[in-house]
């Protein structure tokens, strides 16, 4: 058997990224002797994986594309005993299973099992195929395990704050509609409209979006005249309270009464019975 590589991740996320770096990004394809074959029957996937979806369709060419040249990039697991454990490259393995491969090209690591969620983190945020809700709910991950703010993420993955906290909003969308972004009936340019709303107008600019087939701009026009329209009905309404509150007043100047206005509430005070049986009686 080939010789393993010997990759001790550390403690720190620092250590992980580097780790990942390592193996994808200094052409470890290349070197052969760290390269085995492994029985696909014998991996079990990483329970950790944050990718959730997997589109039909694209798996389909990937294993097309792996019967005609075979697996170029070599997937990493981790051994135990006599099986192995997958640490990155689920695509790629779901993909060779399609094709029919019994065995695919690996790198076995040797790195601590409590990391695996981890690298198997990172690893898909590195690709740029994630959807945006595992995107987001990845980050979110890092950002628990390793009790770090937005800036500090956003360096350590050399990703701008800005992008880093907008695909977090993402999960602020109701949960049908993180699917529909999922399956791509929506843009993330829309989704980024939507997580402005409540949940109710979520609901209904969705339908719109996908009703009508908006596009971002139209849905922005859309939202915006939803809201103009909301703030005038508040404005008519307060103007309205407005006019009320005067009437009362003048018509209880004559009265020897103590009123207070709070919001939408009227309170009289009476100092008398007298004073209250006046009041009946305008009534």
């Amino acid at each position: 058997m080939a010789k393993f590589k010997k990759q001790a991740l550390g403690r720190g996320l620092d250590a992980i990224l580097g780790e990942v770096r390592e193996a994808y990004e200094n052409n470890i394809s290349d070197s052969e002797e760290m390269i085995v074959e492994i029985e696909v029957a014998k991996i079990t996937p990483n329970p950790y994986q944050p990718r959730k979806t997997f589109k039909d369709a694209s798996l389909q060419e990937l294993a097309d594309s792996i019967r005609q040249y075979g697996v170029l990039q070599p997937i990493l697991v981790y051994q135990n005993d006599d099986e192995f454990v997958l640490i990155a490259g689920e695509r790629r393995l779901r993909a060779s299973k399609i094709a029919g491969l019994n065995k695919i090209r690996a790198i076995i690591a040797k790195i601590d099992l409590e990391r695996l969620r981890e690298v198997a983190l990172i690893e898909n945020i590195q690709r740029e195929d994630l959807n945006p809700i595992d995107l987001a709910k990845a980050y979110r991950e890092l950002l628990e395990v390793y009790h770090l703010t937005h800036d500090e993420l956003a360096e350590k993955l050399q990703k701008s704050r800005a992008q880093i906290s907008n695909t977090l909003r993402l999960l602020n969308l109701l949960p049908p509609i993180q699917e529909m972004l999922i399956e791509e009936k929506i843009t993330q340019g829309h989704a980024k409209i939507l997580v402005t709303l409540s949940k109710e107008e979520q609901k209904k600019i969705a339908s719109s979006i996908i009703g009508q087939k908006l596009s971002v701009r139209e849905s922005e026009k859309l939202v915006k005249t939803l809201k103009n329209k909301a703030e005038n009905l508040e404005s008519f309404k307060e103007d309205n309270l407005a006019t009320i509150r005067d009437e009362i007043a003048k018509k209880l100047h004559k009265y020897h009464l103590q009123y207070v206005f709070r919001g939408k509430k009227l309170s009289l005070i009476f100092n008398d019975e007298h004073e209250m049986r006046k009041f009946l009686d305008l009534l």
